[in-house]
């Protein structure tokens, strides 16, 4: 038995190790694929601003051009006459020194520039144009496409595309016509303000590439390493958790007590009731006539009777209110699976087969199997009563508990039906000389089980507490649990008007911040929704909310929405619910 239950909590290990080996290589390599693009789209970003500063550049250049009405410059094989500007005058001089001179515009010494530039650094330029003056700066099919779009948007665009099979980053300035344009360009039917065409740069992306390919091999390696040393520690991880199960495993009665704790931190209230069910337990076995075994054998099962509730979810387990169909049959799971956790380590083997049936009857209509009479081990059936009768005597949010005869008078009624005969008659001898302690409850006593227990009755949309718990406080202040003494309702007006103008959505942003005002005026109070825009406020003193309207009048304001309230003294009132409340605040 001992070695099938190691061999089953290894497997578990292994499986979570599996899964956090598949987490960690997952999120490593998922970082790195992120960095490793961030690289490409650098690359990018650099490009887009070269070609922007390029750009610039070169407007600027041709506007400095275009601000003198061109420049004359020698003729050259490299500059020689423009031939698209013979319609203009004095294009050639001759200086007094008979040197010739010849006009170039600003488009003609622009792409005289970007030629050079070409040439010494590899960025391509260019002016072009859908109307062209100069058959040499015809566009190509992308610089096409952008000048049509430019035509229509009139702001730049930008792409990564192929030329002459390597890759550019390409980008496309629009240039609009001024008034110096027209020097050059009336003749072609232009007008101030019209596009004529755009200066094309295009970035050459290989060295970029190149370099974030370098950068990506590197990130690659880290990560690598990363990932090496990672799997490393999981492993050594296991190890040590292997190592820590071979010990705990056969350290039988420090388990016991250790899952005994562990059910106490999740469930006060579970732990106070396995307690008691494993002390009424222990006196009617004692009471029977049952061996000093057998009752340490029903001890312990009834401390781990509802170990199975481990797997119930948080919000069926912690509940307070009653369960819904839906959640008893989830609930009702824990049998089993307090069986399955018990039956395979080998000291709990006999206390498994009590645990197994703790919530059968003797009539067999109960459950997870149907059993009855003396199909049903003779234990369990003093643990199917210690069981009901803790849970006659306690308080629960939705029923008051029982004083011990009446919960006696009600066992007895159930003799034959729910419980054995037998055990019925040991129990009215030994429980009705126990004390209960007063303060039993499932009431939650500590300010984390408040915060749990208050989990249930938040308001979705404000975050403050629900009229649920509004029920509940009434109920328990009126009994002094809570010792509040002055209630408060707030009441916002024209909230309606407010969400038709400006939309549910921005109407739940008013509620949540009218409530967080209401919450930050003193942090010991309790502030409540309550029919949609209304509040109430309960506090522990004479609550001034005079002094505070300045503020929450202020989240209101250019709402159109109105605040009104009322204050009472609650204890002078003795309100114990809301039906009293509503009289009250009406």
């Amino acid at each position: 038995m001992l070695e099938s239950t190691m061999d089953i909590q290894k497997h578990f290990i292994n499986k979570i190790v599996l899964f956090i080996v598949l987490f960690w290589t997952v999120l490593l390599f998922g970082i790195g694929f992120y960095l490793i693009s961030y690289e490409y789209k650098e690359a990018e970003s650099t490009a887009i601003k070269e070609a922007i500063v390029s750009v610039k550049k070169d407007l600027a250049y041709r506007s400095w051009v275009a601000s003198h009405g061109g420049v004359y410059v020698p003729i050259t094989k490299d500059t020689p006459p423009n031939p698209y500007l013979l319609h203009i005058k004095n294009r050639d001089v001759n200086t007094t020194s008979n040197q010739h001179l010849t006009l170039m515009n600003p488009a003609y010494t622009l792409s005289q520039m970007m030629k050079h530039y070409s040439n010494l650094y590899g960025t391509k330029g260019h002016i072009t144009s859908l109307n062209l003056l100069n058959p040499n700066n015809k566009p190509d099919k992308w610089e096409k496409q952008a000048l049509q779009k430019v035509e229509e948007t009139r702001k730049p665009i930008k792409a990564i595309s192929k030329i002459d099979g390597e890759t550019y980053y390409r980008y496309l300035n629009p240039l609009i016509i001024k008034k110096s344009c027209l020097k050059c360009h009336a003749f072609q039917g232009y007008k101030v303000g019209d596009v004529r065409g755009g200066v094309s740069v295009s970035i050459p992306m290989k060295d970029l590439y190149e370099n974030a390919f370098t950068h990506s091999i590197r990130i690659f390696f880290i990560i690598f390493i990363l990932w090496i040393i990672g799997i490393l520690t999981i492993f050594y991880g296991r190890n040590i958790a292997l190592r820590e199960l071979n010990k705990k495993i056969r350290d039988y009665e420090q388990h016991i007590y250790s899952l005994v704790n562990m059910i106490e931190k999740r469930d006060s209230y579970t732990a106070g009731h396995t307690q008691r069910v494993a002390d009424y337990c222990v006196l009617i076995a004692r009471e029977m006539g049952f061996s000093e075994n057998e009752i340490d054998d029903i001890y312990r099962a009834g401390m781990l009777h509802d170990i199975g509730k481990i797997s119930t979810p948080d919000s069926i387990l912690l509940k307070p209110g009653q369960l819904t169909q839906l959640e008893f049959e989830i609930i009702k799971e824990h049998v089993v699976t307090s069986y399955e956790i018990l039956k395979n380590v080998d000291i709990y083997k006999d206390i498994a087969e009590i645990v197994k049936y703790h919530h059968e009857k003797y009539d067999g209509t109960g459950y997870p199997y149907g059993l009855k009479g003396d199909e049903i081990p003779m234990l369990s059936h003093i643990m199917i009563l210690a069981d009901a009768f803790d849970a006659m005597t306690t308080n629960r949010i939705y029923k008051a508990r029982k004083i011990i005869d009446v919960a006696l008078e009600e066992v007895e009624k159930l003799s034959a039906i729910q419980f054995h005969p037998d055990v019925v008659k040991s129990a009215l001898v030994v429980l009705k000389e126990i004390e209960l302690n007063e303060s039993i409850s499932q009431i939650p006593q500590t300010k984390l089980e408040r915060e749990r227990f208050a989990y249930f009755y938040k308001d979705n949309i404000t975050g403050v507490y629900n009229k649920d718990y509004l029920e509940y406080v009434l109920a328990y202040n009126y009994e002094q649990k809570f010792n509040l003494v002055c209630v408060c309702s707030v009441y916002l007006h024209n909230f309606t008007s407010y969400n038709k103008k400006y939309g549910w959505s921005n109407g739940d942003i008013l509620l949540k911040l009218f409530a967080k005002a209401l919450e930050n005026i003193d942090e010991s109070n309790l502030v409540f929704r309550v029919y949609g825009d209304d509040f109430i406020v309960l506090s522990k003193q004479y609550f001034d909310l005079e002094s505070h309207i300045e503020v929450l009048e202020k989240v209101l304001v250019g709402s159109d929405i109105t605040m009104t309230y009322k204050r009472f003294d609650i204890q002078e009132y003795s309100v114990k619910n809301i039906k009293e409340l509503e009289k009250l605040i009406s």
